[in-house]
């Protein structure tokens, strides 16, 4: 998909939402969000040990207030505001999320959950809001079975 195409497909805020992408996209992915205007998230959760680290991971990334608790549902709650982030929409790349995935399932299911929420709320405001979680082309093509 070139450039061009990539964000238009971004700047289509009803089809936001949580999505797994080819990792070798990632680059072209934060470019087409910055070119939108977009904060763009990235999140790096290679050698991430446990949730407690996930959410520091998140924090810094995003800039999170200081009244963020550190759990799932403060999650929750900075992802459906961000008002301290300037943008004209919000692109979350979460990357090395493979490695979290095989190592917390039951946690990177709910972390797929609140990202997927947190799109559909910013939808319905017209706003965009992407989690890209890019995998390794051969576990990428895994998940589609």
């Amino acid at each position: 998909m070139n450039a061009t195409d990539l964000r238009s497909v971004l700047a289509d805020a009803e089809h936001s939402g949580a999505y797994f992408v080819a990792d070798t996209d990632t680059e072209a992915m934060a470019q087409a969000g910055a070119a939108l205007g977009y904060a763009v998230l990235r999140i790096d959760l290679a050698g991430c040990t446990d949730k407690t680290e996930l959410m520091r991971r998140f924090a810094t990334a995003g800039q999170f207030p200081g009244w963020f608790g550190g759990n799932w549902d403060a999650l929750a709650d900075v992802l459906g505001d961000l008002s301290w982030l300037r943008g004209d929409g919000y692109l979350v790349l979460v990357e090395h999320a493979s490695d979290w995935r095989a190592a917390h399932g039951e946690d990177f299911d709910t972390l797929l959950d609140l990202l997927n929420e947190a799109a559909f709320r910013w939808a319905e405001q017209d706003t965009a809001f992407w989690a890209l979680l890019p995998f390794p082309a051969e576990q990428l093509a895994a998940l589609d079975d």
